[in-house]
């Protein structure tokens, strides 16, 4: 099966083309810093062709969430250098997922001389949580000056550096699910009319930006960029068009990044479009479990929609998911109630079938 087979993602030879996507777990502290048992979670689940880590912030400004992890100071970057031992001593290939969640968040998470900040001053309709936990309808943001945009430019490529410094080998840039990326790329919450709105090429110029300046501190084959177009969560319903992500994906092509990862999307099938233009590592998510199982991931790599494949809440159950998948073993179902939880209960604790 193609799923199996090796594949190089430029430098980096992969075992097979099954990858582990980005899953938030919110085992971190209060600073951001990532316990120890977590090497072990990432350790475990190293047999997946690539591991894409959890969202994490590139700056305190960044955080939209309880427990999330960091990667904008030393203590952060010393445990993320853990992370990457642990996977790389099994052989693994590890990328970090940068997320800067924009309008979604509450300021009672962010420093305290810090706004909630997004390309446009437009509220998500929905509810989020605050610091204690205490869920609120999602406040207004403020919309960010051109020297704030720049600013925040600076915190991923600063982080970026980190996670390199740290070992890790490479950063998924998170354009997706409603965060301050895909914010700057969505008619419905940029209606900025400056260089970074207006447009189909004024919606993409930050991520341009921010795609250009990371590689070219370290090193194109070092990034990655996830975009889930049309996708609806966090208040992102309707509010896409085709035009920008396909402007988007000419003017990052000629960067050479390490790939571009995407959500399958069923009512246009823009992916493909996507998937024609794109020159280098395609990888395809297909947006909910149902559809990850084995056949129907094999599927999608035989037609050629995709280099690789990424699989979420399989892995948290199924640390040797792809070994399974091999031998023709049953797959483990996952306990929701600790999906977010604190504590190793839930994200180290799940057996490898062969042991």
């Amino acid at each position: 099966m193609k799923l199996f087979e090796s594949y190089n993602m430029g430098p980096y030879p992969l075992r097979n083309r099954v990858v582990m996507a980005p899953m938030t777990r919110n085992r971190a502290d209060n600073a951001g810093v990532l316990p120890n048992y977590a090497a072990d979670y990432y350790e475990q689940r190293a047999g997946a062709g690539l591991i894409i880590t959890e969202a994490t912030q590139p700056s305190a400004s960044g955080r939209g969430y309880q427990g999330t992890p960091g990667i904008h100071d030393e203590t952060q970057e010393a445990q993320w250098k853990r992370v990457a031992e642990a996977v790389h001593s099994r052989g693994g290939t590890i990328f970090l997922q940068l997320m800067h969640t924009g309008r979604i968040g509450h300021t009672s998470l962010l420093p305290d001389t810090n706004p909630l900040l997004a390309p446009s001053a437009v509220r998500a309709k929905m509810k989020v949580a605050d610091a204690k936990g205490v869920e609120w309808e999602a406040e207004e943001p403020r919309a960010m000056t051109e020297g704030e945009v720049l600013r925040v430019i600076d915190d991923f490529v600063q982080a970026a550096a980190r996670a390199v410094r740290a070992g890790i080998d490479g950063v998924e840039l998170h354009g997706a699910n409603g965060y301050l990326l895909h914010q700057f790329l969505s008619h419905g919450t940029n209606q900025r009319t400056d260089t970074f709105g207006g447009s189909a090429r004024g919606r993409s110029e930050f991520v341009v930006r921010l795609v250009e300046r990371v590689a070219e501190i370290i090193g194109p084959e070092r990034v990655g960029l996830r975009i889930s177009p049309g996708g609806q969560f966090n208040d992102m319903r309707g509010l896409d068009d085709d035009e920008t992500y396909l402007e988007l994906i000419d003017r990052i092509n000629p960067a050479g990044i390490a790939y571009l990862h995407t959500l399958r999307r069923r009512s246009t099938p823009l992916h493909i479009q996507l998937r024609q233009k794109w020159s280098t590592t395609f990888i395809m998510n297909t947006g909910y479990h149902g559809a990850s199982d084995r056949d129907s991931l094999e599927a999608i790599l035989a037609s050629g929609d995709a280099d690789l494949v990424s699989v979420g809440r399989y892995f948290i159950s199924n640390p040797d998911l792809v070994e399974r998948w091999q031998l023709d073993l049953s797959i483990s179902e996952w306990d929701e109630d600790t999906l977010y939880s604190g504590g190793p209960r839930g994200l180290i604790d799940y057996p490898a079938a062969t042991n």
